[in-house]
């Protein structure tokens, strides 16, 4: 989730009102303005490298740790869960 100070003197953080697709094409339209022209490589992985973990760790935490719950949020089976928080180094 991307959150941005919202200027307010309380200083309360308001959430990011653009949805994750626009966000993210944001973000890959920044990527490729700084390769100067270059082909980029491996995309796909790298930005599932990047949103993964992060991702898997925020539901995580919502889920209270409960890796069933956590696997039916993510629409996963849990074993899949599992295979990927080991991957992530998400568990011990």
């Amino acid at each position: 989730m991307s959150r941005a100070s919202s200027g307010k003197p309380d200083g309360k953080i308001q959430v990011n009102q653009k949805p994750l697709c626009d966000l993210t094409e944001e973000a890959l339209g920044s990527y490729f303005e700084t390769l100067n022209g270059h082909q980029p490589s491996a995309l796909y992985e790298l930005v599932i490298g990047e949103v993964e973990k992060p991702l898997l760790r925020t539901v995580l935490e919502y889920a209270e740790g409960n890796q069933s719950l956590a696997a039916d949020i993510l629409g996963i089976n849990r074993g899949t869960l599992r295979k990927k928080l080991r991957q992530h180094g998400l568990v011990n």
